[in-house]
């Protein structure tokens, strides 16, 4: 995911939504819920949940745990 220009859109429309309901659940599906980079980024920004192929699903699994323990560094 672009970062610079799809990211800022993602950051900011998870901020709005979240002050108009604070219990707002935020998620990703398809290729990107699969991509490690992807996590990283969607993590920082407070992302709930993805969803993503059966075949990525490992891969998705070790980068959330990555990106949460890079996290709480």
């Amino acid at each position: 995911m672009d970062q610079k220009g799809v990211g800022k859109l993602v950051k900011m429309s998870f901020k709005l939504g979240r002050e108009t309901n604070p219990h707002l659940h935020v998620g990703i599906c398809g290729e990107h819920g699969g991509d490690p980079d992807t996590i990283e980024f969607l993590n920082s920004v407070g992302i709930d949940y993805v969803s993503c192929s059966p075949f990525r699903v490992p891969i998705a699994r070790l980068a959330a745990a990555q990106a949460k323990i890079k996290q709480s560094k």
